[in-house]
């Protein structure tokens, strides 16, 4: 039998009233104490990379940049590349997991967001999951919105208040315009 964790990342319906949940929400704490620090010490670049890699669980490569403040709400469900960039303010809800590529920019105030409510109303206390995957070389721009489930193809731009509810092809530019083919 699977547990809460192995439920929750892949994509089951995890409640809030379940008694296992208090795990889940353990780590949710740890990661809010972690973020804390993240967005109210000054911290060298070395105490942020120790930081991250305590959040995630995993190494943070030195070529990665993070400039803080910076929101998230589980921490272990991020997979960072190397040469990644994300600007200030940016919220990742993580639970379905967020597996970033090689050479991602991420503008200020972008939100990724893998969690979402069960859509029947008198169980809203009930989420489920999916995972967000952004392919090397995608720069999302100033206050875009990523929806639980969606893959961003490899060289793509996100254009600034976008909110993506769909997978986006390689080489595209999506946003408010019409989804458009980049040429190099």
């Amino acid at each position: 039998m699977k547990d809460i964790f192995e439920r929750d990342l892949s994509g089951e319906m995890v409640s809030m009233d379940e008694p296992e949940f208090d795990n889940l929400y353990g780590v949710i704490q740890n990661a809010q104490k972690l973020i804390h620090k993240l967005n109210t010490q000054e911290l060298s670049p070395e105490e942020i990379r120790a930081l991250m890699a305590e959040l995630t669980g995993k190494p943070f490569d030195a070529t990665n940049t993070i400039l803080p403040p910076f929101y998230v709400d589980f921490g272990r469900n991020i997979n960072f590349g190397k040469h990644f960039f994300m600007n200030t303010a940016c919220t990742f809800m993580d639970r379905g997991g967020i597996e970033i590529g090689d050479h991602v920019f991420i503008g200020p105030r972008v939100c990724l967001t893998t969690t979402n409510h069960d859509f029947n109303p008198y169980n809203r206390r009930t989420t489920f999951s999916k995972p967000i995957v952004i392919k090397d070389r995608v720069w999302i721009c100033i206050n875009a919105t990523i929806c639980p489930g969606v893959t961003i193809g490899q060289n793509s731009i996100i254009a600034a208040g976008a909110v993506v509810t769909k997978n986006v092809p390689l080489m595209s530019l999506w946003g408010a315009i019409r989804p458009k083919s980049l040429s190099i």
